[in-house]
């Protein structure tokens, strides 16, 4: 008979191989992968003791297969906020326990439930206009994009990116209406902005990619591909726009279907801390929601950072936007083909 002992000791050998037999699954972008792996998931398997693997793509596959499989299949998933407000709207999330994350408490007020009872942001962050300042003359309007200087130089964001749908908003501005009340006139200028157009992106290192070959000097972008622009193309510059930049948040959530939710809250509660938000800003990753994180004025300056530049922002309601993103998507590959 065995003893007490060795009973125990075997229970606990069998606890932690059951541990480490864990396998976190999270479907994410992708970008950056190579600080992420060093600043997140390296440092999270230590602490967990388990696997993760990923699924990649950009938010409309990655949340449209989520879809596919009733919410299941995933135990994180990162989307900008327009596509998790359609996860939401399609039932794919858990509501979550705000007692199981502790760094919650820790983060911009913006942040902590910008989508009701559902997963926080993990950054804020904005949409606006680089340009080459070696090959082009600054742009300080939305409006600068219709330049015919621009002609076969800017490089949009596919429609069914995170900023593709607010720049059928913005061509709505520039035709002076309200994209959501009169599409055609938006989708008036969208034909006009064409001229300007060099080649759509889906990813952001396709945008990169496009600006370092000299392919396009402007496009719409996101401030999280500034840095890897600037280590790319020395000369970008992030324009000043007199209408302001756009907002975008950056969520996280767990699915329905998520078979480890507890790894799951110790995930999201590891990346909303201040060690890691503090890194990944410092390091170009993303900005900070942790408000403990200090940031020199150096690097503060690819960020939207601080509660005065939060403020500032233009939000977008989506669930207008979704509601009229499918008339959009038809309109915008009528004009740019598929």
């Amino acid at each position: 008979m065995k003893s007490l002992t060795s009973l125990s000791a075997i229970a606990i050998a069998l606890s932690a191989g059951m541990a480490q037999a864990q396998t976190l699954t999270i479907s994410w972008w992708g970008y950056n992968g190579d600080k992420l792996d060093a600043n997140i998931i390296q440092p999270f398997k230590e602490i967990c003791g388990c696997d993760i693997v990923f699924e990649t793509g950009n938010n409309a596959d990655r949340l449209g297969k989520l879809a596919a499989r009733g919410g299941a299949g995933i135990d994180v998933i990162y989307l900008a906020d327009s596509f998790s407000q359609t996860g939401i709207e399609q039932g794919l999330f858990q509501e979550i326990d705000a007692s199981r994350l502790p760094n919650l408490e820790n983060i911009y007020d913006l942040a902590r439930n910008p989508q009701g009872p559902y997963g926080p942001a993990y950054t804020i962050g904005r949409v606006g206009v680089v340009y080459d300042s070696a090959r082009t003359e600054p742009l300080t309007s939305w409006n600068d994009l219709w330049r015919a200087d621009l002609a076969s130089s800017v490089t949009l964001p596919g429609i069914t990116t995170t900023a593709g749908p607010m720049v059928v908003m913005l061509a709505g501005q520039h035709a002076g209406v309200d994209a959501f009340a009169d599409a055609d006139s938006a989708f008036a200028a969208i034909e006009t902005l064409k001229a300007n157009s060099a080649k759509n992106y889906n990813t952001g290192s396709e945008m990169v990619n496009l600006i370092s070959t000299g392919e396009a000097s402007v496009a719409v972008a996101q401030d999280f591909t500034f840095a890897s622009l600037q280590a790319a193309v020395p000369t970008m510059v992030w324009a000043d726009l007199a209408e302001g930049d756009i907002a975008t948040l950056n969520t996280v959530n767990i699915p329905v279907g998520a078979e480890n939710t507890d790894l799951a809250y110790q995930f999201i509660d590891f990346i909303l801390s201040q060690e890691v938000q503090q890194i990944n800003a410092e390091q170009g990753v993303d900005a900070p929601v942790n408000t403990g994180v200090t940031l020199t004025d150096e690097q503060a300056a690819a960020w939207t950072y601080g509660a005065d530049a939060i403020a500032s922002l233009n939000r977008v309601d989506y669930a207008q936007m979704n509601a009229a993103k499918g008339d959009w998507i038809e309109r915008w590959n009528e004009i740019f083909g598929m």
